[in-house]
């Protein structure tokens, strides 16, 4: 890990964030860090805006093994992904100053679409039905076909993941330490004649999870990657793995997943 002094902003456009972030860049430079242009150039990589912005700015900036990343809030928000927000920006800066931080290590999924485009996911992929008729999904595991899927479609999350999309329809909430993925359904058709397992399953690192999309007419769904939409039409198959990437951040001491995970939602 190279010396922590080279910052790079991730933001999106915006006219009062702009004031805000002009005003982090003046306190960084008091602080002696510099500001890149570039996120290549930079050793930290900090988002403004939340989760869905620290998703952003890891997609974006190519989900890089050497830098750290770490992301601002709102004043007024909470997130998973993000240790600070805008009240405490002096204590972000301190902590790095000082090494009053850790480095936390989230794992990635590795997305295949069609055995052709890849893709890496830090919160999940899903596929999801666009008309209002069922997609159907053969589930395989380690190429041995396990399931016919029937239902609105299926979400696979990382265990950072496993706190959104995926605990919103009742996935459980997995340690990010557990190096695994976790397959939820959405509203499964379930009867004398169709049957799915019925509940969220959590495969390890090792495993390898094939969807093919039975083609009878559903054949475009929507595929989400991460707060992405996918952008090719015709989907066939997409095939999910623990990726070998995972992504570091600056993480405060004394502030755990669980800590987060405790503040989010309880």
């Amino acid at each position: 890990m190279p010396q922590l002094r080279s910052i790079y902003f991730y933001y999106l456009d915006h006219t009062d964030l702009d004031k805000r972030v002009d005003l982090l860049i003046d306190l960084a430079r008091k602080n002696n860090f510099e500001i890149v242009n570039d996120p290549e150039d930079a050793s930290i990589i900090i988002s403004i805006g939340g989760d869905g912005a620290f998703l952003q700015s890891v997609r974006k900036t190519g989900f890089r093994q050497d830098c750290l990343y770490t992301g601002i809030t709102g004043a007024d928000e909470s997130g998973l992904y993000c240790d600070f927000n805008l009240d405490n920006i002096k204590k972000m800066f301190k902590s790095i100053e000082n090494q009053e931080w850790e480095v936390r290590r989230f794992p990635v999924i590795d997305v295949q679409v069609n055995g052709e485009s890849s893709f890496h996911c830090l919160n999940e992929v899903s596929i999801r039905s666009t008309i209002i008729k069922t997609i159907v999904i053969d589930v395989s595991i380690d190429d041995q076909y396990f399931e016919t899927f029937r239902g609105d479609g299926l979400i696979v999350a990382t265990p950072t993941g496993s706190t959104g999309y995926s605990k919103s329809i009742h996935g459980a909430v997995i340690d990010p330490l557990i190096p695994s993925f976790q397959v939820s359904e959405l509203a499964s058709l379930n009867n004398n004649r169709y049957r799915t397992l019925g509940s969220s399953f959590v495969l390890s690192k090792d495993r390898k999870l094939t969807l093919d999309v039975v083609q009878d007419g559903n054949d475009y769904p929507v595929i989400g990657l991460d707060n992405e939409a996918y952008s090719i039409r015709n989907i066939k198959n997409i095939t999910v793995t623990l990726s070998d990437r995972i992504v570091k951040t600056l993480k405060l001491k004394n502030n755990s997943y669980w800590d987060r995970v405790k503040r989010t939602f309880l």
